[in-house]
């Protein structure tokens, strides 16, 4: 087969993300299925475990996780500059929409109604990420020491440990596992611990909101959500911001497609119109595009040495545990009637029948479908 260039490059790695910014629903679990889907299955730009590598390593890293999947993906095609293309491209189509939203909110002080589009998008959503765990997790669980450490990060995720002592711990406990088989006495490791004050946004200017939100995008762990606790504290506490405002940001994020964090372009738009949105977007993702080509050059590298690759395996099967949780909880949340069970299930069955159907497909049928059954 022919090389392509490295403009063509850029151009495929340009639409694939372009596409994914436009149809992922449901929160990085789900961007991260379509990913996989995208770049593995259908193209093969990379292995399946070279992607479960790069999923782990972003793991251990501040910043939304699926964006920074976008950029690893897209500089295994095509260099640092696929990176910036593939994280512009999957940011950019939310940012739009939540900055049209913000602009409505603000002149007409509410949303538009869309429950009934994105109905069934949820349920479609859990097929799509059910799919990717089965196919990931064949890869990741090599042992049954690793099926053992999967099944407790599974099961502690859901007892309410946070995310990142999941997959540290994992980690750690399948490094603590490689030395011991080796009869090593001693084994360093380390855990990065951030002890970080956010100063007020007293007053808001764009400069000041762009401060503000590049240090939330720098040290920002696991799920986009932990952004709300900080706008809680930082703007409703201040009252900068209304507590029904925050709710209704949450809910922008919730029904638009792509990186939650775009919730922050709305709250910018709120704070200072046009230019709050601009600085509160590139405050909160330009930190992950620093971490992502700094990262991305050094996970080879990592699996050369047997300890690390020792961690890597472990934090991999912990990532594919998280997904299971995600897909547990969002299970036990949306499908509370009929119609997301029929959903839900209607779309499992063409996941694992239809292999080859992009993801796509099965979002748009399911928000049809739920569209339809909304009315019933």
């Amino acid at each position: 087969m022919q090389e392509l260039s490295e403009s063509k490059k850029l151009k495929e790695v340009a639409q694939v993300f372009f596409k994914l910014g436009c149809i992922a629903f449901g929160g990085p679990a789900a961007h991260v299925a379509m990913m996989e889907d995208e770049v593995v299955t259908k193209r093969k730009w990379m292995t399946q475990e070279h992607f479960l590598d790069l999923m782990g390593a972003t793991n251990l890293i501040p910043g939304p996780n699926s964006t920074e999947m976008t950029m690893h993906c897209g500089h295994e095609r095509a260099g640092w500059k696929g990176l910036f293309v593939a994280g512009a491209c999957f940011i950019f189509p939310a940012v739009v929409i939540t900055a049209c939203l913000a602009w409505l909110y603000v002149k007409y002080g509410q949303l538009p109604a869309v429950e009934p589009f994105i109905y069934g998008i949820k349920p479609a959503v859990i097929a799509i990420i059910l799919m990717a765990a089965y196919r990931l997790g064949k890869k990741a669980i090599k042992t049954t020491t690793l099926a053992i450490l999967a099944v407790a990060t599974i099961i502690v995720c859901l007892l309410g440990v946070h995310e990142i002592v999941a997959l540290f711990g994992c980690g750690i406990i399948g490094l603590l596992i490689y030395f011991a088989k080796r009869q090593t006495t001693t084994a360093n490791s380390f855990i990065p611990f951030f002890f970080f004050q956010f100063s007020s946004l007293v007053k808001i200017g764009s400069l000041k909101i762009l401060l503000s939100f590049l240090k939330v995008g720098a040290i920002l762990y696991g799920s986009g959500y932990v952004l709300f606790a900080f706008l809680d504290a930082e703007l409703v506490a201040n009252n900068l911001l209304s507590r029904q405002e925050l709710l209704d940001a949450i809910a922008v994020g919730q029904f638009t497609p792509g990186p939650v964090l775009s919730t922050a372009t709305f709250i910018g738009y709120q704070l200072n119109g046009f230019s709050g949105s601009l600085a509160a977007t590139l405050g909160i993702f330009l930190p992950s595009f620093l971490f992502v080509l700094i990262l991305n050059p050094l996970i080879p590298k990592m699996r050369q040495s047997k300890w690390i690759s020792a961690f890597l395996d472990a934090v991999n099967v912990a990532a594919v545990g998280l997904i299971v949780a995600v897909v547990i909880e969002m299970g036990l949340e949306t499908l509370t009637d009929w119609r997301m069970i029929i959903i839900a299930v209607a779309a499992l069955v063409t996941v694992f029948v239809l292999k080859k159907l992009n993801s796509a497909y099965i979002v748009l049928g399911g928000a049809l479908l739920g569209y339809v059954l909304h009315f019933f």
